[in-house]
């Protein structure tokens, strides 16, 4: 029985046992809006006593907390743009991704879309996930009241009852009248909390699944995520496939990569096998051709982990067995799919840069995503190298490391989302006490306060459709 089974058996189990819960407590139960919320008392004597006993510590923090949510909300600002050009002008990248622009993060997420470059949620992640970050966002919010002299009335956690009771999220109730009579320093520094402890709590995540890396997983091999590859200009193609290729355009080159109809090319009195890709430089075509080598003739694909039989850890360490190699030597490379283990029996070439030395012909090229979004995936994996493939000691080492690896994303985007300057979120708040500080009129500040919420959630409403029209 794999786990997903086990999962879906503790979902039901949780069901049942928070409903029970919920029924026999019914009298704690509130109804607000869409919501139903279980109060209690929960924690507000930790969140008293942390407030006020490390008043000189907060009074500090306070000033990261609203810095922090003027870089988060410039950041997402900019994230939202992004999106925004991304669904009006590339429908081609949008069918790649499929899933909907605005979607809850929700159990089996990735399952569900086919997303195969995320690892998979189960409902025990996503319960553990939203403690951690719910939990730490809405106490610090309490703490951050305490600390500037607010009374904590309740705590607990809500629903919504179309979804009884899966879709949980705790809550700290505070005296919200009192607090708008604070300065709008207190109140920036009190909203922006929130997002403010699930930055610590990515910091302090990071720093966990680091350490838990290091010891859980070890070097097992090399990942190689290129073969080796020649630019010839495009008019010094002669054949594909064998047939004559004379109609040498961009358009005719890229049609037959798209359609996959590649295998032997011929340029420049060599033998090539594939394309790479196209570039122009000063209205001239170049096209990166794979080099006919032992690799990319036996399709040779995953980590290799041995090489004749002797273990590899490293790039250094494999270079240095086929240092001792000569062309015309036979190599048995043991290689690690996804799926299975594999053995390859390779006649190795020769270099085409030093014809007296071995040529297996791959290689491997960092990648760096650019953006605050590609700087977020980069530091999810910050502590790996990305040309080795590792192994874990014990078989729950995956599980633990994906799950910490889905608590810092979510805490990293719900940081993000919740500074958005919409009315829903704790940084619509934000984003009009900086509006009201600036030009001084409650009136023109509300206004605009509207009139940015109103046009945050037509342009939502707008890419969901373009996301619609993208698959058409």
């Amino acid at each position: 029985m794999n786990f997903i089974k086990y999962d879906i058996i503790f979902l039901v189990f949780f069901i049942l046992i928070v409903a029970l819960f919920l029924y026999f407590n019914k009298k704690n139960l509130k109804k607000q809006g869409w919501l139903f919320l279980y109060q209690t008392k929960w924690g507000i004597k930790l969140i008293n006593y942390t407030g006020k006993k490390y008043k000189k510590t907060l009074n500090a923090l306070s000033y990261f907390s609203v810095v922090i949510g003027y870089f988060l909300m410039i950041a997402m600002i900019y994230l939202f743009g992004k999106v925004v050009w991304l669904y009006l002008f590339n429908s081609e990248a949008v069918r790649a991704i499929k899933i909907p622009p605005i979607m809850p993060f929700i159990p089996y997420l990735p399952q569900i879309f086919k997303l195969d470059f995320l690892p998979p949620i189960y409902f025990t992640y996503w319960i553990i996930i939203l403690a951690v970050i719910a939990i730490t966002h809405e106490f610090c919010h309490g703490i951050f009241a305490v600390h500037n002299k607010l009374k904590i009335k309740r705590t607990g956690f809500g629903f919504f009852p179309f979804f009884l009771p899966v879709f949980l999220a705790a809550f700290v109730e505070i005296d919200e009248e009192k607090m708008k009579k604070k300065s709008k320093f207190s109140q920036m520094a009190i909203l922006s909390a929130g997002t403010f402890a699930n930055v610590l709590t990515t910091i302090l995540f990071m720093i966990i699944i680091w350490l838990f890396f290091s010891v859980a997983f070890v070097p097992s091999g090399v990942e190689f995520n290129t073969y080796s590859y020649s630019m010839i200009k495009m008019e010094n193609i002669n054949y594909i496939n064998g047939i004559a290729f004379q109609n040498k355009t961009y358009e005719n080159l890229a049609s037959l990569i798209i359609n996959n109809s590649l295998n032997e090319i011929n340029a420049t009195n060599k033998t090539y096998r594939g394309v790479r890709g196209i570039i122009e430089e000063n209205g001239t075509y170049y096209a990166f051709l794979y080099d006919d080598s032992p690799a990319i003739r036996a399709g040779l694909n995953g980590a290799i982990t041995k090489i004749n039989g002797e273990k590899i850890i490293s790039w250094g360490e494999f270079g240095k067995k086929l240092e001792k190699k000569n062309p015309g030597d036979n190599v048995l490379l043991e290689v690690k799919t996804e799926n299975e283990t594999l053995e390859y029996n390779l006649t190795l070439g020769k270099n085409p840069k030093n014809e007296s030395a071995a040529w297996l012909g791959i290689g491997i090229e960092e990648y760096k995503l650019s953006g605050i979004s590609g700087k977020i995936f980069n530091l999810l994996s910050f502590f790996k190298i990305s040309s080795i493939y590792y192994e874990p000691r014990w078989d729950f080492c995956w599980f633990v490391y994906n799950l910490l690896w889905w608590i810092i994303l979510a805490s990293i985007s719900v940081a993000l989302v919740n500074m958005l300057p919409v009315g829903i979120f704790d940084g619509g708040m934000f984003f009009y006490l900086t509006v009201l500080a600036i030009i001084k009129d409650k009136n023109k500040a509300k206004k605009i306060f509207s009139a940015v919420t109103w046009l945050f959630l037509l342009i939502v409403i707008l890419i969901m459709v373009f996301w619609v029209l993208s698959f058409k």
